[in-house]
């Protein structure tokens, strides 16, 4: 399974790169707007600190401004960017002629396996399903990704399912164990899954007994 970070912290970046874990790093505008820096600056320091896929989300609501965005994109940015479109009967066309030119894309704003589904056919390399955003609705989001695991098992797609709007570690355990490709999440998931009371009683219990250890030693 593919771990992405969902953020446009460099810092954040940085701290998790550093693990050796890090497959790649998802943002988008208001992730971009929160960093309070220039989007295309963002984009590049990022691509420079995990070689994974960085997803840069394009802002027009028409194919052709899309289209040109994207293009855009990728004659500024590294070449590990890939091209973030929303979920639209134009994200579609849009996916589709960049699908042709050999661009990578993540088509997000996912809510149902239908949409993922017709995503993958034209062409995506990546779909984004927002588990969190469901359950605010009062719905399980992780029933969206049940359903988009067991319409790929029912066909050769290539596409791969990007589990995003991650709000616990539980999200990720359930992704895990339902065949997503990728998860992303806040820096704050990455550490939660990292952290657990007897790793830390254990490590706690170890550096004493040492501490014993070298004291008998130097008596």
């Amino acid at each position: 399974m593919e771990f992405f970070l969902d953020t446009a912290d460099v810092d954040e970046i940085r701290e998790i790169a550093a693990w050796g874990i890090l497959d790649g790093v998802t943002t988008n505008p208001s992730l971009i707007k929160k960093s309070g820096r220039d989007f295309k600056e963002v984009v590049r320091e990022i691509a420079g600190i995990c070689s994974g896929p960085i997803s840069a989300e394009v802002t027009a609501m028409d194919t052709n401004g899309m289209l040109e965005q994207a293009r855009q994109l990728k004659s500024d940015l590294p070449n590990n960017v890939i091209i973030k479109i929303p979920c639209t009967p134009e994200g579609l066309a849009a996916t589709k002629v960049l699908t042709q030119e050999g661009v990578d894309t993540n088509v997000t704003l996912i809510f149902s396996a239908s949409q993922a589904l017709m995503a993958a056919k034209a062409g995506a390399t990546y779909v984004s399903p927002f588990i969190g955003r469901i359950d605010d609705t009062g719905h399980d989001g992780m029933n969206l990704i049940a359903e988009i695991m067991e319409t790929w098992a029912q066909y050769d797609i290539s596409t791969k399912v990007l589990a995003a709007s991650i709000r616990h570690p539980t999200h990720v355990l359930q992704c895990m164990q339902l065949g997503a490709h990728t998860a992303t999440m806040p820096a704050k998931i990455f550490r939660q899954l990292m952290k657990h009371p007897l790793t830390d009683k254990g490590l706690e219990g170890f550096m004493r007994d040492w501490a014993e250890v070298e004291a008998a030693g130097k008596a």
